[in-house]
């Protein structure tokens, strides 16, 4: 499973995600938080009554126009996966924002999370005709660079606003994306 190229699928409705798929996005969603990733839940450990609802939540609010599920599976096995949402407000509707960008801890570093991120690049300009993306990501675990290396931009940071433990406050950074 490890040396393939992943295969990138994306989800746009509800009813198109298995119960299945439903479970491997929540299994990697708590592996992803065990291992210190930050992925929308801040203190570890996380099990499947925490990430199964949000994954639920995920889900239940795709649809074509202003939700998208993109997964990367090798094999039939999950990778990697994100969620890109637009708000369809005409002011801001022409930019989306990434959000729960996540790959295996097993599997890093080979790749997949690039791939994931150009597919979501593409889907967004070409299917969604966004001119624009948005993304916050914790400071202190290398994040910036790996979004540096695809092109994204820091635009700013909301300083010491992620407390992470009494004495672990990090930086919130704000990237942007342009043009797609």
């Amino acid at each position: 499973m490890i040396n393939n190229r992943p295969s990138v699928a994306q989800f746009t409705s509800p009813d198109d995600v298995t119960p299945q798929l439903r479970r491997a996005l929540t299994d990697c969603w708590i592996e992803v938080t065990n291992a210190g990733g930050a992925a929308g839940f801040p203190f570890p450990p996380i099990d499947a009554t925490q990430a199964a609802p949000a994954v639920d939540r995920i889900v239940e609010a795709l649809a074509p126009d202003t939700s998208r599920l993109l997964t990367a599976t090798v094999e039939g096995e999950l990778v990697g996966w994100l969620n890109v949402r637009r708000d369809p407000f005409e002011l801001i509707a022409h930019w989306g924002t990434l959000h729960n960008v996540q790959t295996r801890p097993a599997v890093r570093g080979r790749g997949f999370g690039v791939v994931l991120m150009n597919e979501v690049r593409r889907v967004s300009r070409d299917e969604m005709g966004l001119e624009q993306l948005h993304l916050a990501a914790r400071a202190g675990v290398g994040l910036e660079d790996f979004y540096g290396r695809l092109g994204w931009k820091e635009i700013g940071r909301w300083p010491r606003a992620l407390r992470l433990a009494a004495d672990d406050d990090r930086d919130e950074v704000l990237m942007l994306l342009d043009p797609l």
